[in-house]
């Protein structure tokens, strides 16, 4: 857990390779008991999900919390079902101007537990095309290459 009570439960790992993120927000997520006890476990999956904004609220959807293994069938919950998020209405509003001029995507980049209230960091992201990833790799490793250099200049090696 970190210094800010911030303890990440599931992340996006792909999202940063796939996507250009140009913003990103913090949101709650309205869930029930047995996702949240599920969640404490980090029995979740982000790689799939995706943010949708209906009826001026906004919604994570594919976004796979595993049952509770310790529950009654009667009070499981359906691990696929789609999420509420909590944000203000001119939060919402002013993402989704965004969405409708310049053609982005909300993806959750992380899910995690801030002092004991389930939160999603949720990204305004552009899709790269294969140029991008390429020349995203590209400068990783010319960047590698470069602290490489740097570590080596000071040592002698005689």
């Amino acid at each position: 857990m970190g210094s800010d009570g911030k303890k990440v439960v599931a992340t996006n790992r792909q999202a940063r390779r796939e996507f250009e993120i140009l913003d990103s927000v913090e949101a709650g997520l309205v869930l029930q008991g047995s996702e949240v006890k599920s969640l404490r476990n980090a029995k979740a999956q982000i790689a799939e999900a995706y943010a949708r904004i209906h009826d001026g609220e906004i919604w994570l959807n594919s976004f796979h919390v595993s049952k509770y293994q310790h529950s009654g069938s009667s009070f499981s919950h359906d691990p696929d079902r789609p999420k509420k998020m909590l944000l203000h209405k001119k939060e919402i509003k002013k993402l989704q101007s965004q969405i409708d001029q310049k053609g982005l995507t909300l993806i959750p980049l992380s899910v995690y537990f801030r002092n004991g209230r389930a939160k999603v960091e949720l990204a305004l992201a552009r899709r790269k095309n294969l140029i991008d990833k390429r020349r995203t790799i590209i400068q990783r490793e010319a960047d590698r290459e470069a602290e490489k250099a740097v570590k080596y200049s000071g040592r002698d090696l005689s």
